[in-house]
């Protein structure tokens, strides 16, 4: 038996779930023994400069006698992170035209464009 025909045999289920450019995939796998494991696998596209693209792939390997530790304390980190910031993805910080608040000109009620910082006129100290 081929590695390909073996690692058909390890996975008995899978599940896929992208997120930008990252994808995460989720294996039930089967050990020799015929138990069953989860694999995380978090692939990320990276392109060059040139347009050629590379993967970076990490993976957790997750147990039976590990699950419901590992739940409880994924939930409790989610759960965290909710109460503090709330459901809003704060993504736009990322993009490479995101502006500060505070960086973008406003304009007053008589149409004059001010900055966020008060213009101070040496000449009038």
């Amino acid at each position: 038996m081929g590695d390909k025909d073996i690692m058909d045999q390890e996975e008995i289920h899978s599940k896929v779930l992208r997120a930008g450019r990252r994808t995460y995939f989720f294996d039930v796998r089967s050990t020799k023994a015929g138990d069953y494991y989860l694999t995380i696998t978090e692939s990320k596209k990276f392109t060059h400069d040139d347009g050629s693209f590379h993967y970076k792939k990490h993976k957790i390997y997750l147990y039976k006698e590990d699950f419901t530790a590992f739940k409880e304390i994924m939930e409790e980190m989610m759960d965290y992170i909710i109460d503090e910031k709330g459901q809003e993805v704060i993504s736009e910080r990322h993009q490479k035209d995101f502006k500060k608040e505070e960086d973008i000109s406003k304009t007053d009620e008589n149409g004059t464009t001010t900055e966020n910082f008060t213009d101070v006129d040496f000449d009038d100290i």
